[in-house]
């Protein structure tokens, strides 16, 4: 099989570098700078055991690359809100002997939270979900870091389409689905199918951990708890004090709640750090410090936009949609968003400041 890296940022780039390293056949996708450094460059993976430079083929597209390969998986990894103008590009993409991406290749979408393979869904027949445990992150132009060790991440790996019994999806070396079934309101349909079992193979011959699981969105919303306190990092920087801390905790609470209220099943965590326990346990790199998590990382690059509409959103929405109150998620959305498009300074907010804002949005939905 050969991995065509949708997104070849912090997640995306360690991912393929870690299959290039272990020999497998990658093909990254970037663009601006990324690209140029990519192309001239090498990808420049700086993990604990060094600096490893991967000479591996780069485009910005899928013209570049003529039909694609009926062996290909598509690895999207861009950030969600970058997903449409990512699927709407590669979907139409022919592949040889016939069809298109969309009708034939299957899709593994390697973000946070949950709408990423929800639009995917439009567009592609084969979409498989992938719980992200992987810290890393965008260096500069060319070169990502992941610290974790012994691993590099744990992937949660799941098919999130239904096929009828009746018919396989078409190319080798895929292989017909089995075991899928329809699930209960707010659910995927899953099952699992050898292509997240080929995948899952390879990522773990690659420094990775990739169970396999017919229930990859109760992990996928677990996580997205998790992200819940990205905003409030990138707002106000580490959270790392008791009031910071506080402050997530409550808005982890809240979109508890929420995911309760719509019947939405999530991993525990306990069972999440049961199956985490010290297998990715970040050491200092050199040269490749890490300031904070993706939406930090967004707000110092500069990028304008942040993924805060698609995990605090995310909560709001389901929030909206069950008659759940979520004024801490939407503050924090609205002040995420706010700090992206003015391009404001990452943790630059006082968390005696947000605190304040939290409580007052608290007193106003009662």
């Amino acid at each position: 099989m050969r991995y065509v890296i949708i997104g070849a940022g912090a997640v995306g780039g360690v991912i393929g570098g870690r299959l290039a390293g272990s020999g497998h056949e990658v093909v990254l996708v970037a663009r601006g700078a990324h690209f140029e450094a990519l192309r001239d460059h090498g990808l420049r993976l700086r993990v604990p055991e060094g600096e490893l430079t991967h000479r591996l083929p780069v485009v910005d597209g899928p013209a570049a690359l003529g039909e694609l390969r009926p062996d290909d998986v598509l690895v999207l990894a861009v950030k969600t809100q970058d997903s449409v103008a990512a699927l709407q590009t590669w979907g139409p993409a022919p592949v040889a002997g016939g069809g298109t991406a969309a009708e034939r290749l299957p899709l593994f979408c390697a973000q946070n939270g949950v709408e990423g393979q929800r639009l995917a869904l439009r567009l592609f027949r084969r979409v498989h979900g992938v719980c992200v445990w992987l810290p890393s992150t965008y260096v500069e132009p060319g070169v990502v870091s992941a610290a974790g060790s012994p691993l590099t991440g744990i992937l949660h790996l799941g098919p999130v389409w239904r096929t009828p019994a009746c018919q396989t999806p078409p190319g080798p070396p895929f292989g017909r689905t089995t075991g899928v079934r329809q699930t209960g309101p707010g659910r995927h349909p899953h099952g699992i199918d050898e292509t997240a079992r080929l995948v899952a193979a390879d990522l773990e011959k690659s420094h990775f951990e990739a169970p396999v699981v017919a229930d990859v969105a109760r992990w996928q919303y677990a996580k997205l708890l998790s992200n819940l306190g990205n905003a409030l990092e990138a707002v106000t920087g580490p959270v790392s004090d008791e009031d910071a801390l506080a402050l997530f905790r409550r808005v982890r609470a809240e979109g508890a709640a929420v995911l309760d209220a719509a019947g939405i099943a999530y991993a525990s965590t306990e069972e999440q750090q049961a199956v985490r326990g010290d297998k990715v346990t970040l050491v200092p790199l050199d040269g490749a410090p890490r300031g904070g998590g993706s939406s930090w990382q967004s707000l110092t690059r500069g990028t304008g936009t942040i993924e805060a509409d698609y995990l605090n959103g995310e909560i709001a929405l389901l929030g909206r949609l069950h008659g759940v109150p979520t004024p801490l998620n939407e503050l924090l959305q609205h002040l995420a968003d706010t700090f992206a498009r003015e391009r404001r300074v990452a943790g630059s907010m006082p968390v005696a400041e947000l605190m304040r804002l939290a409580d007052a949005a608290v007193v106003n939905t009662r």
